[in-house]
């Protein structure tokens, strides 16, 4: 059995409380779990340990949460940030499930975040969005699901297409066309959208600017 000597809240962080042991210092606690403590309470060895593995999950869930503060994660992506600090796998494991309980951890809300990100801003086909979604961790049956609800390839190459075809103006409607598929393939998309994409691009680009194409030199024949 081990008393407690002192409770001394730290200097730099108000919220934390110091635990004090037999006249040494033992363990900190959150000032939530530290209400239940009083000086001169005896505790036993397993009280104490309750008290640390209780604290340190506490620990992993805050600094989880710092790691979800900038943009929304998969629970792989924090559970590998958590084993990156030496993290115990079973304190991993409890503050997983509590970031799970309290709605911070999703992986379906996670893959649709960013497949509308991928929309919005870098369009991909479905064979890219799922390496990526695989590379965080995230299940297949949840990609699946989120590609088959979420992605209209067709729309998300044409956008990807125009935002390239910008750029690829004064190039034989041939190298459009390569330049432009490689593109879109390289960002996911089957040869057949790709096709059908590159053709109604060029058609529009030609209505718009006559001259957007040049004609193709006869030496390269």
């Amino acid at each position: 059995m081990s008393v407690v000597t002192a409770l001394q809240v730290q200097q730099r962080n108000k919220e934390r409380v110091n635990v004090y042991l037999d006249g040494e210092y033992a363990f900190s606690l959150t000032l939530i779990e530290a209400v239940q403590l009083h000086k001169g309470q005896t505790l036993s060895e397993d009280e104490i340990a309750t008290l640390r593995d209780s604290d340190a999950v506490n620990r992993a869930v805050d600094s989880a949460a710092r790691f979800l503060a900038n943009r929304p994660r998969s629970t792989t992506e924090v559970r590998r940030n958590l084993a990156k600090k030496d993290t115990p796998e079973t304190v991993i494991d409890q503050a997983i499930a509590r970031l799970e309980q309290m709605g911070y951890l999703d992986d379906t809300a996670f893959a649709r975040y960013w497949l509308e990100n991928r929309n919005t801003f870098k369009p991909r086909g479905p064979l890219a969005l799922r390496y990526e979604l695989r590379q965080k961790g995230v299940p297949d049956s949840i990609i699946d699901a989120v590609l088959e609800d979420g992605l209209d390839v067709d729309a998300a190459a044409y956008k990807a297409a125009q935002q390239k075809a910008r750029r690829l103006r004064g190039l034989t409607r041939q190298q459009f066309q390569n330049k432009l598929g490689g593109f879109l393939q390289r960002r996911g998309f089957s040869y057949a959208v790709s096709r059908d994409v590159i053709e109604q691009i060029a058609t529009e680009n030609t209505a718009e600017d006559p001259e957007f194409f040049v004609e193709p030199d006869p030496s390269d024949y």
